[in-house]
């Protein structure tokens, strides 16, 4: 069985989004409106495709429905993850996910949305929407209604290394100038709140506020909830930054040689900085991967690279 399958990103183009994908990620995309590269996806949507090795040109989602054994036998009717780069030129629309429930009814069987932010860059002082101040469901409605948005919205302050974790009925919004790596449930569903007045193509963009009226949590979590700051990270090791029902994150900071075990099915994993190796293949920034149930058994890294890693809770 292969270790680790190497995977080519889908790139979705936005009216927010800019060139730093292939600018700095080093990605073969054209246009200057690079919003998300979807690295790690089985999402209809949007799929990566393995590159190179038995597996090559197979999409993610014909792995996961005829090679189960790559994934441990995992359960599920679909592969669980989608894991993105998203490069925010201009600030995304405010917006929020619903859950699992309320998406399976509503959203014709699809999947809820819970999702965490990996903050790559930011400006200095940089911000992210995320939560909201109204205390109660009749004031939310009441400040949606009367477009209260500076006093809706809750806006905190982030930098590099930040993990922040958006729960279902969040309000929240990656704001311009800033990059991250979100791990989310497979699942494109989104419920627009506010737009700021744009246009695309001449007319705004549709908004979904009975949706949102229904799933925002009121009152929102508290900010250190949701918020995750991290200090100096060790090096060769695995520092877990986030666990919940959907997913757990890592980050790894190799200097030289590192290797660890996983008792995972499989691992998502994406490079975030510099270059190195695993086991005996290249891979550098950007540079996304599956890694089967055979290889997380002992993953072999070397080089001077940071990678997040995801994988499904035990």
């Amino acid at each position: 069985m292969e270790k680790f399958i190497m995977l080519k990103p889908y790139f979705s183009h936005t009216i927010w989004g800019g060139t730093r994908l292939r600018d700095e990620f080093g990605y073969d995309e054209p246009g200057d409106d690079i919003g998300e590269c979807w690295g790690i996806s089985a999402h209809p949507s949007g799929e990566s495709v393995a590159c190179g090795g038995e597996y090559n040109g197979k999409k993610l989602s014909e792995l996961w429905d005829e090679h189960r054994e790559l994934f441990g036998n995992a359960s599920g009717d679909r592969f669980p993850l989608l894991i993105k780069i998203i490069d925010a030129r201009d600030d995304l629309s405010i917006q929020v996910h619903p859950d699992d429930k309320y998406a399976g009814v509503h959203e014709n069987g699809s999947l809820g949305k819970t999702e965490c932010w990996y903050v790559l860059d930011c400006p200095e002082n940089g911000e992210l929407v995320a939560g909201h101040n109204a205390e109660s469901k009749e004031e939310l409605i009441r400040m949606i209604d009367n477009g209260e948005w500076d006093r809706l919205i809750r806006r905190v302050k982030i930098k590099p290394g930040d993990m922040i974790q958006i729960e279902p009925g969040t309000v929240h919004a990656i704001t311009g100038g800033v990059c991250v790596l979100e791990t989310q449930q497979s699942s494109d569903i989104t419920y627009r709140l506010y737009d700021y007045g744009r246009l695309q193509n001449g007319k705004p963009r549709q908004l979904h506020l009975d949706q949102s009226k229904d799933v925002i949590t009121v009152p929102a979590l508290p900010e250190d909830k949701q918020v995750i700051k991290t200090g100096n990270m060790a090096d060769n090791s695995v520092n877990e930054l986030i666990s919940c029902n959907h997913y757990k994150v890592a980050e790894i900071s190799v200097k030289g040689e590192f290797s660890f075990s996983s008792e995972a099915g499989f691992l998502c994993a994406t490079v975030i900085k510099g270059s190195g190796k695993i086991y005996d293949t290249d891979v550098k920034k950007g540079s996304h991967m599956l890694i089967t149930a055979e290889g997380a058994k002992r993953v072999e890294l070397s080089g001077d690279m940071e990678l997040i890693i995801s994988c499904m809770p035990a």
